[in-house]
């Protein structure tokens, strides 16, 4: 029979056990969390203020930031607070670390498939551009957009149930930064066979699933894009995909390094770097990408015109 410990919380270890890491990495974060809030809080009202950014990939894009925003959010401020506490206070509590893992397989299914819906859009508006408007209906989006959230908070409650299952034998210390399946799965010691096959299985299906829908909307993007007469027409079509093609190989590429491979002890110190750059970097990074640092023309002409606004006003 296997001792099994009634766990009431965890001890998160963190990045590093050294102090002066510790506090480079507490700027470091703080900075980067400060410049996600206001790149993709600030580029929700933009888009939300902007007449000429009343279109359907502003619309999908303002939801991206939206879930940037809860994702870091759900990571980084319970990461910066142990960065500065001791090892004996880096704790968080078994319920507050299921709750950590429900927003965050939530949010990470809903960003996929928003970004498979984006894909589908820039389908529509280069293959169809002359019956884009009619097709993407502001209705068409709305039920294109419901899909991913509900979809992605019922597959994460299920799945935290899953984590929920799990039996700890005295081991409470998790070699992350925040509650990540992988780590809980590799310190239980029963009840991890299921969560861990299930993880692999479902978030395969999952990923390749959007992954495939990104694909098969790229290669008839390409195909119309070839068949273009004008090379100013192909460069333009080229430059719409190119911030979307960019956000979709950074996400994946590191979702797939992180869940998609067998548990070990090697792959979960793996994953927590990655992790870093996956939590707190895409996030940041996302609302540049697509404005293209505010070279976008769309983006800064509506950037102009509520500076324009807010000057007149004062």
């Amino acid at each position: 029979m296997l001792n099994f410990t009634y766990v009431t919380e965890f001890i998160l270890l963190g990045l590093t056990s050294h102090w002066e890491w510790q506090v480079l990495f507490f700027v470091v974060f703080l900075v980067v969390y400060i410049i996600t809030m206001v790149g993709n809080i600030g580029m929700i009202m933009l888009i939300k203020v902007s007449p000429q950014l009343n279109s359907p990939v502003y619309f999908f894009l303002s939801h991206l930031s939206f879930v940037d925003v809860w994702f870091s959010s759900n990571v980084t401020p319970k990461m910066l607070e142990n960065l500065l506490s001791d090892k004996k206070k880096k704790k968080i509590s078994y319920a507050g670390c299921l709750v950590q893992c429900f927003f965050f397989i939530a949010l990470v299914h809903v960003e996929i498939f928003i970004l498979a819906a984006m894909a589908f859009d820039r389908y529509m508006a280069i293959g169809n551009p002359l019956l884009y408007c009619s097709k993407m209906s502001r209705v068409v989006c709305i039920r294109l957009i419901s899909f991913p959230y509900i979809y992605g908070f019922l597959k994460s409650l299920a799945a935290t149930l899953w984590t929920y299952g799990l039996y700890f034998c005295g081991k409470i210390e998790i070699n992350h930064f925040y509650c990540a399946d992988p780590p809980l799965i590799k310190m239980a010691c029963a009840g991890n066979f299921v969560k861990e096959y299930t993880m692999l299985i479902i978030g395969g299906i999952n990923v390749t699933y959007s992954l495939t829908v990104v694909m098969i909307s790229y290669l008839f993007i390409l195909i119309a894009i070839l068949q273009m007469h004008s090379a100013e027409g192909r460069r333009k079509a080229f430059s719409t995909c190119g911030s979307h093609l960019t956000a979709v190989i950074i996400f994946y590429g590191t979702l797939i390094f992180m869940y998609l491979r067998r548990l070990t002890e090697e792959s979960v110190k793996q994953g927590k770097m990655v992790a870093v750059f996956y939590t707190t970097v895409i996030p940041m990074l996302n609302p540049m990408i697509y404005s293209h640092c505010l070279r976008n023309k769309d983006v800064k002409e509506a950037m102009t015109k509520v500076i324009s606004r807010s000057c007149q006003t004062k």
